[in-house]
């Protein structure tokens, strides 16, 4: 065989990451892109990214109530 059917696929880059874990997120992953991310290196990435993004869901819905809660004490 030659090398270039050796070849290893390419890891996903950080943009990969992002996109696949917001993906997840929504419910929305291709089939494809779900075999890739399981398929190629290590999941720390996606861990980390999803991590991050359920903080930022999170404190988004926090931030979100307190304003609601605020507004509604005004009137």
């Amino acid at each position: 065989m030659t090398e270039s059917s050796q070849q290893s696929p390419q890891k996903p880059s950080l943009l990969d990451v992002f996109f696949s874990v917001v993906a997840a997120f929504f419910g929305v992953q291709s089939q494809r892109n779900r075999v890739r991310d399981f398929s190629q290196g290590s999941p720390l990435p996606y861990i980390i990214v999803g991590v991050i993004m359920a903080a930022i869901l999170v404190g988004g819905l926090i931030l979100l109530v307190n304003i609601i809660l605020a507004n509604s004490q005004l009137n």
